[in-house]
């Protein structure tokens, strides 16, 4: 009732010919971040002259610190979704400050909208869920209980702007120096390829916990002993610093040549290791969609969230999932504690299978 309300209130009906500074609105978490990199591709193909900005939390900026397509990142801090009313209006004045003309939103956060509302950017594109998007003038309507994919819905907000369907994968090119930095600690601790990446971890951002989306350590650390052992390839685990436990779990249960990376590595090393692997394998979580997104075959363990909705958007992954019902809400009304792995997901020998397969492409 209220948003209908709001609705009427707030005019809709905006166009954006030539944005000369647009500011693209998606603060966290990591994993949704590197999924708008496909938007992002798809307005920088469509307005190669003006000057992108990125209004993300310090968490998530990490993924996109250096994407060629983003001139300038704005700090819009760790409360978010905004919660405390000083921090919408600190964001208020932010935006006012940029002298943007477009204003991108991909969130469907109410405070959001009204946030970008009383920035006066001219022309605010966003979604609208539910009459959530009220304080755009350019809404594109989205269905919560419709399984579709992050990007593509980040998508259809380019294509609102554009006037045409836009299309683009997600997308962090590897930056050489990475690469370099990469390939010398190879030769320093002597490693040849092939080699296979997995992070054990995941499931943790700012304001967001699900545990539940972890692939247990055990099966993991038998699934990489067999697919390592098939290929004669050498296990690199990650993982950042709350993972330790879980990388040890792993590492102990390991037959196969095993090195532990976790937590020497930044984000564009990552993404230059995961992309000249034989096969990144992770949760559904950030790092993997990151390890897609800068080229890398990529396997995603899914349990609790949907592959239609939260698969990588590249075109070379497995996305391993036991169909399964789930609320239709996404990940934010996933049932965190009625997910048991043993009873409704997939088994090592079903992993196995199809790792094997994908990798005989």
């Amino acid at each position: 009732m209220l948003y209908s309300l709001l609705k009427r209130i707030f005019p809709e009906g905006a166009a954006a010919s030539n944005p000369r500074r647009i500011v693209i609105v998606r603060p966290c978490c990591i994993g949704d971040v590197v999924m708008a990199t496909a938007a992002l591709s798809a307005l920088r193909e469509t307005f190669p002259e003006a000057h992108i900005t990125w209004a993300v939390g310090p968490w998530s900026a990490r993924a996109i610190r250096h994407h060629p397509a983003v001139n300038a990142l704005l700090d819009i801090g760790d409360d978010m979704p905004l919660r405390r009313p000083a921090t919408l209006l600190h964001l208020v004045s932010q935006l006012r400050a940029g002298n943007f003309d477009l204003a991108v939103s991909l969130v469907r956060s109410p405070l959001m909208s009204l946030a970008i509302y009383l920035s006066g950017i001219p022309v605010r594109a966003g979604l609208n869920s539910d009459g959530r998007g009220f304080g755009y003038n350019l809404r594109v309507p989205i269905d919560p209980s419709a399984r579709e994919h992050e990007s593509e819905i980040y998508l259809k907000v380019a294509s609102a702007i554009a006037g045409r369907e836009l299309h683009a994968y997600a997308n962090l090119p590897v930056a050489e120096a990475a690469r370099m930095a990469v390939r010398a600690r190879f030769a320093a601790e002597n490693i040849d390829a092939p080699f296979i990446v997995a992070h054990p971890g995941g499931g943790r951002n700012p304001g967001a916990r699900m545990a539940s989306k972890r692939f247990p350590p055990t099966q993991l650390a038998e699934v990489l002993n067999r697919v390592a052992e098939a290929k004669g390839a050498t296990a690199i685990l990650l993982g950042g610093a709350d993972d330790a436990d879980l990388v040890e779990a792993v590492s102990q249960r390991l037959t196969v040549r095993a090195i532990n990376w976790a937590g020497t590595l930044d984000f564009q090393q990552i993404g230059a290791l995961a992309a000249e692997s034989l096969l990144y394998i992770g949760n559904d979580t950030g790092l993997t969609h990151l390890a897609a997104a800068s080229g890398a075959p990529t396997v995603m363990l899914m349990g609790p969230t949907d592959p239609r909705r939260y698969a990588p958007y590249s075109p070379d992954h497995l996305a391993l999932w036991k169909p399964v019902e789930l609320q239709a809400g996404g990940a934010a009304t996933a049932d965190r504690g009625a997910w048991d792995w043993e009873r409704e997901g997939f088994s090592v020998e079903e992993a196995v299978a199809q790792i094997l397969a994908y990798l005989a492409r």
